[in-house]
């Protein structure tokens, strides 16, 4: 008697009795064509007292690409569908986007309209639709040249064998699919620029839950790794992300990455072992082993961000770890230690910076003379200058752009950094005249990778 009090079990038939929803557009964002996209739940409140009689529910518009399960029932129209008092019903709905034999994508719109006390309304539903070449399992034999006009999709892997360059023209995107990987033998030159990058990430897309996009997530494929005696590999304006095991550079490689993005890696952005590296205007970031392990070979890198706020899990390392750079830390292969050379280059983040901050000076293994040595580089940790660390900045906040509770990473300055106009133009590399966004560095440079500022919290 007192809940009947409350609630009444008769069907509300005033015409002001209508449902309310979760949402007045379902947005089931950019998916490729030819894929289902992920299922969306709108929810369908009755916010009154007595039951809500829907009388009829039907799905219109959108060309037969959406499709919607209401309560369990699949279809695309349902009569007499009734909500208790104070309750609610799930809708399901997801869509499946027919290839359109175009290269820019297109927006598919569908609506679910709800009659009740005769009284209709709508929940919108749209959808956009990517076209996209499909690579299954692709190794590469001959010299070849990538067409920029779709993005790729790569299931398994793509290989480049011995011998072979594969060329990628500025613009073109490579979307790995889960556990596949690229691996060169022989040579890729990519041919990025700063208004056209080349993008190699994962394939899927819109948020994992909540704000958190997909493009912050680790592990979504493998990575791309250079098999030793690969050479003369060049990466311009290259984004390399959301992989497990990031760049991985073997013995005798040869890689130079100019104004580069590596980053989101569940191991290492980059790693390389006895290889030959040039890092000009790149930015390492968000690792999480730590963004990047050298042991042996030779390394420069002019005006390099290296950045570690690493979401998922723990960071588990040093932020840049060396090996191999003297007799102690010998892995016992008998080449040359480390040869390495860090200017106007910034290390800040989470955890420890560097895994050795004092570097022996003998020199037993192999042949090489060993120098491991920054000049002129930002430390957000304390320390001082000696024969390894030349006029460094120490303890000092570059003021990233960046806010990880907010699920924001740009690794550009603030206003007010420290770190901008204070770079050494003496150590600014030619190939760094211009940073990744196309904004010259000199005659007063920035310290790091980015010369442009992040200005959004001025």
């Amino acid at each position: 008697m007192l809940m009947q009090g409350c609630i009444e079990d008769g069907i509300d038939t005033s015409s002001s009795s209508q449902p309310l929803f979760s949402t007045e557009t379902v947005d089931l964002g950019t998916v490729f064509t030819g894929e289902r996209t992920p299922t969306t739940r709108l929810m369908v409140y009755n916010r009154h007292d007595k039951v809500m009689n829907i009388s009829d529910i039907s799905l219109h518009g959108g060309d037969d690409c959406f499709r919607i399960n209401v309560d369990g029932m699949a279809g695309r129209e349902f009569k007499d569908v009734e909500i208790r008092p104070k309750d609610s019903i799930y809708i399901f709905v997801d869509a499946l986007l027919p290839e359109m034999d175009r290269p820019i994508p297109a927006e598919r719109v569908g609506h679910i309209d709800f009659v009740t006390n005769g009284v209709t309304t709508s929940v919108k539903l749209q959808a956009v639709g990517q076209d996209v070449v499909r690579l299954r399992g692709k190794s590469l034999d001959a010299d070849t040249r990538l067409d920029n006009t779709y993005p790729y999709q790569v299931f398994d892997s793509l290989i480049v064998e011995k011998d072979v360059t594969l060329t990628i023209p500025k613009g073109t995107k490579l979307h790995f699919h889960d556990r596949s990987y690229m691996r060169v033998y022989g040579t890729l030159v990519t041919e990025g620029t700063f208004d056209a990058p080349v993008d190699l990430c994962g394939d899927r897309m819109g948020n994992v839950v909540g704000e958190i996009p997909f493009d912050l997530m680790a592990s979504q494929w493998q990575g791309l790794e250079f098999a030793a005696g690969s050479r003369d590999n060049n990466l311009s304006h290259t984004f390399v992300r959301n992989t497990v095991g990031g760049v991985v550079a073997n013995r005798g490689t040869d890689i130079r990455f100019l104004n580069c993005r590596l980053r989101n890696s569940a191991r290492y952005p980059l790693s390389a072992a006895h290889a030959d590296i040039r890092l000009i205007g790149c930015e390492i970031a968000d690792g999480g082993e730590g963004v990047m392990k050298l042991t042996g070979g030779n390394v420069v890198a002019n005006h390099c961000t290296f950045a570690n706020y690493y979401l998922f899990s723990p960071i588990r390392g040093a932020m840049v770890q060396f090996e191999h750079y003297d007799a102690a830390s010998s892995d016992g292969s008998g080449l040359p230690v480390l040869s390495a050379d860090f200017s106007n280059c910034i290390f800040y983040g989470l955890g420890t910076e560097l895994s050795v901050k004092s570097f022996a000076s003998d020199n037993t293994v192999g042949d090489s003379e060993n120098g491991v040595c920054f000049r002129h580089c930002l430390f957000g940790s304390n320390g001082s200058d000696d024969a390894n660390f030349i006029d460094c900045v120490w303890g000092m906040d570059p003021l990233y752009g960046t806010v990880r509770d907010e699920y924001l990473f740009d690794y550009r300055l603030r206003p007010g950094s420290p770190a901008i106009n204070t770079a050494d133009p003496a150590l600014t590399h030619p190939d760094a005249a211009t940073d990744i966004y196309g904004i010259h560095r000199l005659p007063t440079p920035n310290l790091g990778a980015y010369q442009s500022v992040c200005d959004f919290f001025e």
